[in-house]
């Protein structure tokens, strides 16, 4: 099985280390100590509870700037510790067969949905890839080191501007992409979750599916999807399966909240984020949960926002930097005034900047995603392996 590289996490991995054999073996501890391990899991299920909430109370007071690159990263390196806490739990708890192996096959369920959503981000990251292939050219052309701008130059990164604003546009409204073969995180050609590729208009439309379905795919009810009928276990629940309802629970709510907000960041076919969080409060981990997802739903809603194609930072400075370069460049009046020089370089030094950050943090990002999506199938696959042995 091949390790996780969790990306500038430095939270701890207490059950990494634990193999399916020696669960197993746990699980068929002497009776005589049966009280003792039923302490034992109580310490651990509320340790989980502990973990969730430091996690995620580190997300929303860290110093990354909240839909940015880097707090993405960390975003979805809170949700790789928190599956693999959840699997160590999962292989070491005693269960009640019939409720738990409800609840353990609903959350596989939701968690098989979600690899929709990975491969949807995994193609929303390429789409920025192209940007910034136009940005290279406008950073040529107008390198601030230059004295002047010829009428070429500027030329030029005009075009280019216009292409990204084009591409920004048309995939914002109708959803398309720019051609390339979208493949899952799978095998080539090995891996049961493949996607096809399909074609319209002047673009292929957007695909970017486990399974080969219709281009009426949607981001938003693939959300609902993940999200329908999730609710907190109530006492008789926790009662019946020792507690172990809660951990389900959680990493549940957390894999809506972390796919919801990879939705919201990166551009994905009809977005939305009309979800409903209904999380209790008495979990340790609820307020800075809650506090970031109504972070996301605020910035949603600002003005320069609401018509984004994604709520990534680094998206916002591009349509920022793009949009005030092309008022700004004018080749009809040549060569450019001082005061609209001064501008150029001003937001060629912002652009300069944005595109170091996507040069670097892009493909990290998706090797992260890429990781997520693996481990939800392997999670999936020992699970369910694992509930039919205990049986």
């Amino acid at each position: 099985m091949p390790t996780a590289d969790f990306h500038g996490s430095s939270a701890p991995f207490a059950l990494a280390g634990r193999t399916l054999l020696s669960l197993r073996r746990d699980h068929s501890a002497n009776p005589m100590d049966r009280r003792h391990a039923d302490s034992g899991e109580q310490r651990e299920l509320d340790a989980f509870q502990q973990q969730v909430a430091d996690l995620f109370n580190d997300l929303a007071g860290g110093d990354d700037e909240i839909l940015s690159i880097s707090w993405l990263r960390r975003l979805l390196d809170t949700f790789l510790v928190c599956q693999e806490e959840f699997r160590g739990i999962l292989f070491g708890h005693r269960r009640p067969p019939a409720t738990i192996d409800r609840l353990v096959s609903d959350f596989f369920e939701r968690a098989v949905k979600a690899l929709d959503i990975c491969n949807a981000v995994r193609d929303g990251i390429e789409q920025v890839r192209q940007w910034r292939k136009h940005i290279e050219i406008v950073l040529v052309a107008l390198d601030p080191h230059q004295r002047e701008f010829g009428e070429g130059q500027l030329r030029r990164a005009k075009k280019a501007l216009c292409d990204i604003a084009i591409l920004m546009l048309d995939e914002k409204d109708s959803g398309s992409i720019v051609s390339h073969r979208n493949r899952s995180f799978g095998r080539n050609g090995g891996s049961s979750y493949s996607s096809s590729s399909g074609s319209g208009g002047r673009r292929s439309h957007f695909r970017s599916l486990s399974w080969s379905v219709s281009r009426s795919w949607s981001a938003a009810r693939q959300l609902q999807a993940i999200g329908n009928n999730l609710s907190a276990p109530r006492s008789h629940e926790m009662a019946e399966t020792a507690g172990f309802a809660v951990p389900v629970y959680t990493i549940s709510s957390v894999l809506i909240f972390v796919m919801w907000s990879l939705v919201a960041a990166i551009p994905c076919q009809d977005r939305g984020l009309q979800i409903h969080f209904s999380i209790p409060r008495a979990y340790l981990w609820a307020p800075p949960v809650l506090a970031l997802y109504d972070r996301i739903v605020e910035e949603s809603k600002k003005k320069e926002r609401k018509n984004s194609i994604g709520l990534l930072k680094e998206i916002h400075q591009i349509e920022k930097c793009v949009h005030h370069l092309m008022d700004v460049i004018d080749v009809t009046q040549l060569p450019l005034t001082e005061e609209k020089d001064i501008e150029v370089r001003q937001q060629m030094q912002e652009l300069t900047q944005v595109h170091a950050t996507i040069k670097e943090c892009l493909d990290p990002l998706e090797r992260q995603v890429r990781e997520v999506f693996l481990r939800i199938v392997r999670s999936r696959t020992e699970g369910l392996d694992f509930l039919k042995i205990s049986d």
